[in-house]
């Protein structure tokens, strides 16, 4: 349809929420607004009249100016040339953009989200000829994006039918068309490097499966005690300053996805710059090469529209889907869904709709589930397997976890990594609490532990947590009446879960040789400060008072051990456990001696 059909008219302006006067919109179209020409979205129909929230400030705007209905969704562009990149929240390239609008983004400005003018060497698929039946889904041929990514060139879901011609092997820039495909109908479709998609619609797929293989991050807490599945849903909910971003930050840079989209959605400025600025001089431990070949950045930070906050989770996730269609196992975090969730509270606000729990709308569960289920292991239309896995942070004012947003997210969610202030003022880091957190992928990662790292995982890591539930009841104790009260077996205990908390659960972002610890390490040090733990404990039996054990340089080193060795020194970690047997069989022959 001719945009100039569908000319209309600005009745009023309410914040981001503008009426306007369009005979034949769409729910959903989007709309350009005012003379500005500022982008929006149909959210409500009324006669002839129709309610547009617009991605971008309305000051200046005025009753009488003309809005044009543009006859399509949000959607964004998904072709070659997204790996690196950065965009806002409507997908708009905000590296080009500074080039030519300088720090602040110029409202109204649109470019492309993809570069027009580069080419790309297209290798159609050796099998394809013309009179084939192909389906939406199916690989037409694939562009080397970068080193490590080769994007494989889809049929877009919804085309279908016979293949009447296939470009041959050549460089071609995204517009140009590389494959003709007739449908049932008669129709020709010319299909070229790219497609558009409507963000709000999931990308459909054949079959949607259950994970098998636990999301690698490198955090100790995360993998060893809480793991998460690749195509699984995991929140991270915690106050300000608990440190919420930085645990997303390090699931982005060490995570042993395929791909990785960051989602920063209504965060604060200074969080996402050092996102901005940081990632791309990152490189990636997986294959030694830049850490933005295989990562993609989508930034709205608090100070941008609201409305924008909203779409950019829609748009990280159609990305996310794109891949997962091409076969990658891709991780998105989106940080965070507390200010999505503002961004909705805001928005029906303006409309008048019936406030319910703290001014959310009635529908936020619902849209909070329907973001979490676009997240999945699945197989795809091209018959193989790819996955998405979702990691929101949720903020929740004063660190409440019974307001809406994080009890209805964690009804969905099947990994709960809950951050806490306590911790986070001990410096204790990542402040994950192991009472209160969970994971629901336990059984599934333990199968995997076994065959790839140590037969014991799942044993050791019961009994360190058991270990740590024992803790917290004897330090209610100690806070009571003093650690006198203690017998030598519970100060032990005390000691031992010390040992964990600090020799296996703390990690710092900032050191070089801990910011990442391979799954083997993980286990060396979780089982050496358990052998410690029990070694002691039979000790104790023996009479060995615990004021002696807790004198071992032992302990001290055993606590400093994450930061000396790398993932690659297991044998002086299994060396250390050799010196533990040594010196603790010295002080149980010394008091056999005396007995």
């Amino acid at each position: 349809m001719n945009p100039s059909d569908k000319t209309g008219v600005i009745c009023e302006i309410n914040g981001p929420i503008v009426t306007i006067e369009l005979a034949g919109g769409c729910l959903g179209e989007q709309v350009k607004l005012g003379a500005l020409e500022l982008y929006g979205e149909i959210i409500a129909l009324n006669g002839r009249h129709a309610i547009v929230q617009s991605y971008e400030s309305t000051e200046g705007v005025r009753p009488g100016e003309p809005a044009v209905g543009l006859g399509w969704p949000l959607s964004v562009e998904l072709g070659p040339g997204l790996m690196g990149s950065i965009f806002d929240g409507v997908q708009r390239p905000l590296t080009r953009i500074a080039l030519e609008s300088g720090d602040y983004i110029r409202r109204g400005i649109s470019l492309p989200a993809l570069d027009r003018e580069r080419r790309w060497p297209f290798t159609p698929c050796a099998d394809l000829e013309p009179g084939a039946q192909i389906e939406g889904g199916a690989v037409l041929g694939s562009v080397q994006e970068t080193a490590r990514i080769e994007h494989r060139i889809l049929v877009p879901p919804n085309v279908s039918g016979e293949l009447e011609e296939i470009a041959p092997a050549g460089e071609y820039d995204i517009e140009s068309v590389i494959a003709r495909v007739r449908d049932a109908q008669g129709n020709s479709h010319r299909l070229r490097l790219y497609h558009r998609w409507p963000v709000r619609q999931p990308r459909p797929y054949r079959r949607r499966d259950d994970g098998v293989v636990p999301l690698i991050t490198g955090q100790r807490v995360i993998d060893t005690f809480f793991p998460q599945l690749k195509g699984g849903k995991g929140a991270v909910p915690g106050p300000f300053g608990a440190g919420k971003t930085v645990v997303q930050q390090q699931i982005a840079r060490w995570s042993n996805a395929d791909i990785v989209i960051y989602v920063g959605c209504g965060e604060r400025g200074n969080e996402l710059v050092d996102v901005l600025e940081t990632f791309p001089k990152l490189i990636d431990p997986y294959s030694g090469r830049r850490l933005m070949e295989r990562t993609l950045l989508v930034a709205n930070t608090s100070n941008m529209p609201v409305v924008a906050r909203e779409a950019s989770v829609y748009v990280g996730l159609t990305l996310a889907e794109y891949y997962r269609d091409m076969g990658y196992d891709v991780v998105m975090l989106a940080d965070s869904t507390s200010r999505w969730a503002e961004a909705l509270r805001e928005v029906a606000g303006r409309l008048g709709q019936m406030p319910v729990e703290e001014g959310y709308p009635a529908y936020l569960a619902s849209r909070l589930a329907a973001v979490y289920e676009r997240a999945g292991r699945v197989e795809t239309l091209g018959g193989g397997s790819g996955s998405v896995t979702l990691i929101g942070a949720v903020s929740p004012p004063g660190g409440d976890f019974s307001e809406p947003v994080t009890s209805h997210t964690k009804d969905i969610i099947e990994t709960f990594w809950a951050l806490s202030k306590e911790l986070a003022d001990a410096r204790h880091y990542p402040s994950i609490d192991w009472v209160t957190s969970f994971s629901k992928h336990v059984k599934t990662a333990a199968q995997w532990w076994h065959l790839e790292v140590g037969l014991d995982w799942g044993r050791r890591r019961d009994q360190a947590l058991g270990l740590l539930a024992r803790d917290a009841e004897l330090s209610r104790i100690v806070n009571l009446v003093g650690p006198e009260a203690l017998s030598d077996a519970q100060r032990w205990e005390l000691e031992g879960a010390a040992l964990i908390k600090e020799a296996v659960l703390q990690q710092s972002a900032l050191d070089e040789i801990d910011t990442f610890c391979s799954p083997p390490k993980q286990y060396a040090l979780l089982d050496l400060a358990l052998h410690l733990y029990e070694r002691g404990t039979d000790l104790i039996r023996l009479g060995v008072p615990v004021i002696e054990l807790q004198r071992l340089p032992l302990l001290a080193k055993l606590r400093r051990l994450k930061s000396i060795y790398s993932n690659d020194q297991l044998d002086q970690l299994q060396a250390f456990r050799q010196e533990i047997d040594q010196t603790l069989e010295a002080i149980q022959l010394d008091y056999a001696k005396q007995g």
